[in-house]
C-alpha cells in the first residue's frame, strides 16, 4: 500500500487534467462568444505563468507550470475555432491541432505532460467529431448555429434525437466503450502522463455526455447556440 501522501500525488494530476478539460465548457464558450479577441489573448497570460512556474526549483510548481503550458495550446486553438471559425465544423480539429509538432517534439523533453495533456485533449476532439459525423450530427452544425436562438433550440434537440436512433445509438454506445477501455489501459501505465491522457479524455468524454443530455432536454442550455 502507498503512503497517503505518494497517493495524494498520483490522483493530483489527473484531477488538475480533468479541471482543465472541463473548464472551457463554462469558461471559455461563453468568453469567445462575447469577446473572441480577448480570450484568444488570454493564452499569452497562460503560457506566460506556466513557463515562469515551470521553471521553479518546487517540483509541485513546476508540474502545474508545465500541465498549463499544454492546457494554453488547447485553450488558444478552441479560441480561434470557436470566435472566428465555428461555422465550418470540417475546420473544428485542423485548427485545434495547430500546435500537434510541438506537443510530439514535447514528449522528449521536460515538457512531456504539456504534449500529453494536449495530445490527449485533441484526441477527445477528434474521437468526439468523428462520432459526430458518424451519427449525422454534423449535417445539423451549420444549421443550428445559423439559426434564431428558438429554431436553434429545435434543430439542436432533433439532432440529439438522432443520435438516440439505433444505428447512431449503437456508434455512440462502441466509440463510448473503446475509449473507457483505452483509458482503463493508460490509466494503469506507470508513466504519470498517461494517467493525465486517461483523465484528458475520460473528462472528454463525460463532457460529450453532459452535452448531449442537455441538447435533449434544454437544449438552450447547452452552450452551443
Amino acid at each position: 500500500m502507498q503512503p497517503p501522501t505518494v497517493e495524494r500525488r498520483l490522483w493530483a494530476l489527473p484531477l488538475a487534467g480533468a479541471l482543465l478539460v472541463a473548464l472551457p465548457v463554462f469558461l471559455q464558450a461563453p468568453w469567445v462568444r462575447l469577446a473572441p479577441f480577448s480570450a484568444a489573448l488570454f493564452t499569452a497570460a497562460l503560457l506566460m505563468v506556466g513557463v515562469v512556474l515551470a521553471h521553479r526549483r518546487s517540483p509541485a510548481w513546476t508540474t502545474a507550470g508545465v500541465l498549463l503550458v499544454g492546457f494554453s495550446g488547447s485553450w488558444l486553438g478552441g479560441c480561434l475555432f470557436w470566435g472566428w471559425f465555428r461555422l465550418h465544423p470540417l475546420w473544428h480539429l485542423p485548427i485545434e491541432a495547430f500546435a500537434l509538432p510541438l506537443a510530439v517534439a514535447g514528449l522528449r523533453g521536460r515538457w512531456r505532460l504539456a504534449g500529453s495533456f494536449y495530445l490527449a485533449s485533441l484526441a477527445g476532439t477528434a474521437c468526439t467529431d468523428a462520432v459526430m459525423a458518424l451519427t449525422g450530427v454534423m449535417q445539423r452544425w451549420t444549421q443550428v448555429l445559423e439559426a434564431p436562438l428558438d429554431q436553434a433550440a429545435l434543430e439542436l434537440q432533433r439532432a440529439a434525437l438522432g443520435v438516440l436512433e439505433p444505428l447512431p445509438l449503437l456508434a455512440t454506445v462502441a466509440a463510448a466503450c473503446l475509449l473507457i477501455q483505452q483509458c482503463r489501459r493508460f490509466w494503469h501505465h506507470p508513466d504519470p502522463a498517461w494517467r493525465l491522457a486517461a483523465s484528458a479524455i475520460a473528462t472528454t468524454l463525460a463532457v460529450d455526455g453532459l452535452f448531449l443530455a442537455a441538447a435533449l432536454w434544454a437544449p438552450q442550455l447547452s452552450g452551443l447556440i
